[in-house]
């Protein structure tokens, strides 16, 4: 072997352990940390969490029982509310329904709108931070709520987690169960059925939700019925189960 044949497959196997170093280095101390997606799969099968915004996230019956005077009478207020929204489909003015709302289970139009102006003092539920920081850097987060836009937003704003997406009706046109709720925000997640999990707070955003072929975790606080043909997959009440299921 030549000299200069020699010095070739010394400057090879350097370069190679040079280039296999360099890797190793890459990998330890500049390794970036991303969101899960098919590149950076963890042991979950999603990739995206789903949130219903009002009962999912926040305890909105608590200040709806106070502001109509009572448990039952906020349930009742609630409970229609809900009915109203579910069953509508088209959009119709947030705020109007609240006070239809309040009109037909017996209270007066003064609830629904102290109701709207103290919309500043729902609060999340105790455990939603917590939840949400453990997983919020491996799955992309995203709201869909019945909301109006404005509602929607100052609701969002009381919870410490920037959410990567958000959709309200009032966006969509259409409440949910309508598919176009689901439908739109698993577009901007750029992510479909079977990559997510919803986060249903009633029994109408679990039909709809199981109906567009997702898994959905039933966050029943308050221990509302289901006697729906579609079952969740989680039922829970509270939300500290689903660290569990996603890791």
């Amino acid at each position: 072997m030549s000299f200069f044949d020699t010095l070739t497959e010394i400057k090879a196997i350097v370069l190679f352990f040079f280039f296999n170093i360099s890797n190793v280095f890459l990998y330890v101390f500049i390794k970036p940390v991303s969101k899960q997606g098919p590149e950076n799969m963890n042991k979950s099968k999603y990739d995206a969490i789903i949130f219903d915004l009002l009962t999912g996230l926040i305890d909105s019956w608590s200040l709806w029982n106070e502001i109509a005077g009572s448990e039952s009478k906020g349930r009742d207020w609630r409970a229609r509310y809900l009915q109203m929204t579910y069953n509508t489909f088209e959009y119709k003015k947030y705020e109007d329904l609240v006070l239809l709302s309040a009109q037909q289970t017996g209270l007066k139009n003064t609830n629904a709108f102290k109701l709207i102006d103290e919309w500043h003092r729902l609060k999340p539920w105790p455990d939603v931070s917590m939840v949400l920081n453990k997983i919020k850097n491996n799955f992309l987060l995203g709201v869909a709520t019945n909301c109006s836009i404005q509602k929607g937003n100052e609701a969002i704003g009381l919870i410490d987690v920037k959410f990567d997406f958000t959709v309200t009706a009032e966006e969509v046109g259409f409440y949910k169960p309508h598919p176009d709720m689901y439908n739109c925000i698993l577009k901007k997640m750029n992510t479909t059925p079977s990559r997510a999990l919803f986060i249903a707070g009633s029994p109408f955003d679990v039909q709809g939700a199981k109906s567009m072929g997702m898994d959905v975790y039933w966050h029943n606080r308050v221990g509302l019925s289901h006697s729906n043909e579609k079952k969740a997959d989680y039922v829970e009440k509270s939300l500290e189960k689903l660290i569990e299921i996603l890791t």
